[in-house]
């Protein structure tokens, strides 16, 4: 399994970003993609999950009405549109795939992981 996320960069706090989340191999019965983050000195936080069998999706209160998760099932490819960013979004921002539409906001239960793309909001 493979996980490779991109998009990340420097945005003026206000402006828009979407990360992608490509993955390969994955074999597991009821795939959900879900994004984290860790600013510095702080733990991992949970951002948002998507099933990929339906689409459902589900968001941190810190980023509800201002990012989106989608997926494109012909690319294999998780998306992140981010709008409204705040400096305090600045964070390296990781995938990850678990199987099961349950305890998707609590990364012990992912199974595979991306490298993070770093996401810099200046005020």
């Amino acid at each position: 399994v493979q996980l490779q996320a991109s998009g990340g960069g420097l945005v003026q706090a206000g402006g828009s970003m979407r990360l992608s989340c490509a993955t390969s191999g994955v074999t597991v019965k009821y795939p959900v993609t879900g994004w984290f983050r860790q600013a510095p000195g702080k733990e991992r936080e949970f951002v948002a999950a998507i099933k990929w069998s339906d689409g459902a999706t589900y968001y941190s209160d810190s980023v509800k009405g201002r990012f989106a998760i989608s997926r494109d099932n012909s690319k294999n490819t998780v998306y992140l549109q981010m709008n409204d960013l705040k400096p305090e979004d600045t964070a390296l921002y990781y995938c990850g795939v678990k199987d099961g539409w349950y305890d998707f906001a609590v990364e012990r239960w992912f199974d595979y992981w991306g490298q993070g793309t770093l996401v810099t909001v200046s005020s």
